[in-house]
């Protein structure tokens, strides 16, 4: 017998295939644009270039593309044959968006989405129920109102615009992310948003100060790296780094509330230096710490332990610790 839930599946999944195959000749064309200041070393899928000026609101979702993001939104986290569902219904819409990007509201913030070479932004668009919740709501539980938070690795800003919409008037919260073009989508999201304490910090975190080299994955921008060369044949291009406790003085901040750290493979790099030279006080109380258990050169957790961090919880991407 077939559910109501099941049926609406259905009824979705039906229309998408009947609008891709009406749509599929035009969408072969549409598919690859490249950004103009990497020298055609970057593949992006949306041919409307990073630096958008368009109006918040001009890709509002229309049509068979918003019933399948919003249907996609309702699938519950738990069951695999929702995350299937979801999915397949994810793929269906992003070839009928023909490169364009979608303006949404999650987390209670505006966004502008470009679901193509970027993990982050297409879970987030159709599924923002899966993306990392059980950290956003420890990290809602433990921030304090007026706190402070780093962002480290923010791409898109997903982390960093959640915490703005409910952090309150008077908190600060750093994102950081090194790869230009990733950047430039990370300011447009936080400029349409009223919160007026969120910093973009165009640079990498890293063992120490300098210019360093980033490895661009084609496929995936978030899973970029100063640390590993992928299996891709990306870019290599070179950026800005500072340290995290110089980037903790140079930003005036005395104390940390809560650290989200997403730099693929580097969380040891960072968090040694910084944890042997920085003063107690501004160690964080909450950190949440992308699991590269494999790529780490030291066992991080028992560092952590040996500065009074103790695990709190462990999700399948991530670690996190928290110091009373």
């Amino acid at each position: 017998m077939v559910t109501p839930s099941e049926s609406k599946v259905c009824t979705v999944f039906v229309l998408a295939l009947r609008s891709l195959g009406a749509t599929a000749g035009k969408n072969q064309s549409a598919r690859g644009a490249l950004h103009p200041t990497c020298r055609g070393s970057i593949r992006l899928a949306s041919p409307l270039g990073m630096k958008d000026t368009q109006p918040y609101g001009t890709y509002a979702p229309t049509g068979l593309v918003a019933r399948i993001a919003a249907h996609t939104q309702t699938l519950p986290e738990g069951s695999w044959r929702g995350r299937r569902t979801a999915m397949l219904l994810r793929r269906i819409a992003i070839s009928m968006l023909r490169g364009k990007p979608l303006d949404v509201e999650r987390y209670g913030a505006r966004m502008r989405l470009h679901p193509y070479d970027n993990n982050c932004e297409k879970k987030v668009l159709f599924t923002p129920q899966f993306f990392d919740s059980e950290e956003r709501a420890i990290l809602k539980a433990r921030m304090p109102e007026n706190g402070v938070f780093l962002d480290i690795g923010a791409n898109i800003g997903a982390y960093a615009l959640f915490v703005g919409a409910f952090a309150g008037p008077q908190a600060k919260i750093l994102a950081v992310e090194p790869q230009p073009a990733v950047f430039d989508k990370l300011i447009y999201n936080i400029g349409q948003n009223p919160y007026g304490t969120i910093k973009a910090v165009a640079c990498a975190v890293a063992d120490k100060a300098g210019e360093l080299t980033l490895f661009i994955d084609m496929r995936n921008q978030g899973e970029s790296s100063v640390k590993i060369v992928g299996t891709n044949q990306g870019a290599e291009i070179k950026v800005p780094a500072v340290t995290l406790l110089g980037l903790c003085h140079s930003e005036g901040i005395s104390k940390i509330d809560a650290v989200k750290l997403d730099v693929e493979g580097a969380e040891d790099l960072i968090l040694e230096p910084f944890l042997r030279e920085a003063p107690k006080s501004l160690l964080p109380k909450l950190l949440i710490v992308e699991n590269g258990t494999e790529q780490w050169h030291i066992d991080l957790p028992a560092l952590l332990e040996g500065y009074g961090y103790r695990r709190l919880a462990k999700t399948r991407l991530n670690l996190m610790f928290e110091r009373d």
